[in-house]
């Protein structure tokens, strides 16, 4: 199956949220006939002024295009609307950005491969201002072959990365890279709440904060997945002992200084936990091993 050009595949787009008007609106800079469809119709009108056509019916939208791009809120949300069209949309390539978990994934796939539905599960790793810019990309995983067909058409919204044809691949790199994120956040707001607790503003604490994190990043991030892969976690920088060592300090000014300690405290139940397991001279890799259910 070879690649159509890469700005003449009619597209559909179904769901006009924030993320799903910027999908639409990508495809349409990029020269994509484009058929937009929501469930509150209004949305598709500043689509529809930018060439799209808008579809009364989820049926409709469907069958004008061999590529159908679905981003609604939930997985149930996407089996509620396309269940009832699975004739529609058998022999076209069906691709799911909408977040859920590896499992949601791999269940969506295999009724759609009942359904002779080229499935393509896919994770976008941007805001909607980003789509269609070099910052943006996006995970994918599932049909090989759907993908490449379409990898033209996808580019219009930013880089595409292949992660392997399980159709669960997408949704975990993404919740991965998210979970990364998220660990960094509760970081940052326990640091700019515990800087306010003594009146100094986190505005003035911010240049800091970021070329500490920067540095600490650069060196964790390929050491720790290094460390994690060989299983070789004795270290010379900081050890698991020093660390459970420090720790109380912490949670002892965050008492002090009136803030809250429930994001950290987790941290130091497993560093605990780590020596208390024999691991006192491995440095903070081990902890990777220790999360295993």
């Amino acid at each position: 199956m070879a690649p159509h050009n890469s700005s003449d595949t009619p597209v559909t787009v179904l769901g006009l949220g924030l993320m799903g008007t910027a999908l639409a609106s990508a495809f349409l800079k990029a020269g994509h006939p484009t058929t937009v469809w929501n469930r509150t119709r209004s949305k598709t009108g500043p689509l529809t002024a930018q060439g799209a056509t808008p579809a009364d019916a989820p049926a409709r939208a469907v069958t004008a295009s061999p590529l159908v791009v679905v981003c609604l809120t939930t997985y149930d949300d996407v089996t509620a609307l396309l269940q009832p069209h699975a004739t529609e949309l058998a022999d076209r390539t069906l691709v799911n950005v909408t977040n859920g978990t590896p499992a949601q994934a791999r269940t969506f796939a295999a009724w759609a491969q009942e359904h002779g539905i080229r499935y393509v599960d896919g994770g976008i790793m941007a805001v909607p201002q980003m789509i269609g810019t070099p910052a943006a990309y996006t995970l994918y995983s599932g049909d090989r072959e759907a993908y490449e067909t379409h990898r033209p058409a996808l580019a219009s919204l930013g880089g595409t990365r292949w992660t392997g044809e399980d159709p669960g691949l997408a949704a975990l790199y993404d919740l991965s890279l998210l979970t990364g994120m998220y660990g960094m956040v509760a970081g940052v707001v326990q640091s700019f709440a515990l800087i306010r607790s003594q009146g100094i503003e986190a505005r003035e604490f911010a240049p800091l904060l970021s070329d500490w994190l920067d540095a600490m990043t650069a060196s964790l991030v390929p050491g720790t997945a290094e460390a994690a892969d060989t299983g070789r976690h004795l270290t010379d920088v900081s050890s698991l002992a020093v660390n459970q060592a420090a720790f109380p300090n912490l949670l002892a000014t965050f008492t002090d200084q009136g803030v809250r300690t429930e994001l950290f405290t987790p941290m130091r139940d497993l560093l605990d936990r780590a020596i208390a397991e024999g691991h006192a001279t491995d440095g903070l890799s081990r902890l990777v091993d220790l999360l295993k259910a």
